[in-house]
């Protein structure tokens, strides 16, 4: 129980202290446990959607997400073939190759790619939790995480579907290039949207950030974020539910610098 304890604590520790790094993308350039290398930045700016799947030896709670999530990576492969690539990896450095494989196997999770030395990665993106996941797309200067989590719920694979759906097929997407000296871009998809909306706003310097939600009047009936936040990517989801069918407007105050986008909820 002492280990445990420990092992715990150190765990958390690592999430709170790797926290802000959470949105920049890291470079996996190695060989994997079935003898293949590969580069994780030629996938992505290939157009291709990774998934990072971070797991514990002896973790109950972590092969359940990784099949309800390799349901999902399936049924888009047969939709877009090709395009979606699947990275397991221990949250640490002490777990092998032969653990890795074996672990893959035996809870039937290929194509999911098998890794060692995962503990630099998970760092990156957060620390661990039981398990980590995280989602990478975009290219080259856009390579970005389109989404992170460190406690998995059912709902995520939703998210991370649509997340991809959009990367795939860009005209669910509403982009807008602007001349904000603190944002270059930013993203609302899908468009129209059922249930998940993301917002991604790709900010060039430290800025206070507001995001709200207007209904038809132009009352605010939902604030989705309201912080300030260093530059790089933004990246929020929004769950439409208790909205009703019409047309809002999302609007991003960025340091005083007003950007509206109008969304077409359509449950």
């Amino acid at each position: 129980m002492k280990h445990l304890f420990i092992i715990l604590t150190l765990i958390f520790s690592t999430a709170l202290f790797n926290s802000s790094n959470a949105q920049t993308v890291m470079q996996l350039d190695r060989m994997d446990c079935n003898g293949m290398k590969h580069d994780l930045f030629s996938d992505l700016d290939s157009g291709k959607a990774v998934v990072l799947f971070f797991w514990m030896p002896n973790c109950s709670s972590c092969p359940p997400p990784a099949k309800k999530i390799l349901a999902m990576m399936n049924n888009l492969t047969n939709k877009y073939p090709g395009k979606v690539v699947g990275y397991s990896l221990p949250f640490n450095n002490s777990t092998n190759c032969v653990a890795s494989k074996s672990w893959v196997s035996t809870n039937s999770l290929a194509p999911f790619i098998p890794y060692d030395s995962g503990a630099a990665l998970v760092a990156n993106y957060g620390g661990f939790g039981m398990p980590t996941v995280v989602l990478l797309g975009g290219k080259a200067a856009n390579r970005r995480v389109l989404f992170s989590t460190l406690s998995f719920t059912t709902t995520d694979t939703t998210i991370m579907r649509d997340s991809m759906m959009a990367l795939f097929t860009p005209k669910t997407s509403s982009i807008q290039e602007l001349n904000h000296s603190n944002i270059k871009s930013v993203s609302i998809y899908p468009n129209p949207v059922t249930d998940i909306v993301n917002i991604s706003i790709h900010l060039l310097e430290e800025s206070n950030i507001k995001i709200d939600v207007l209904n038809i009047t132009g009352k605010i009936v939902s604030t989705i974020y309201d912080e300030k936040s260093n530059f790089g990517m933004i990246n929020k989801t929004y769950n439409t539910s208790s909205l009703i069918d019409g047309i809002y407007t999302i609007r991003i105050n960025a340091n005083g610098n007003i950007t509206n986008t109008k969304i077409n909820v359509n449950h």
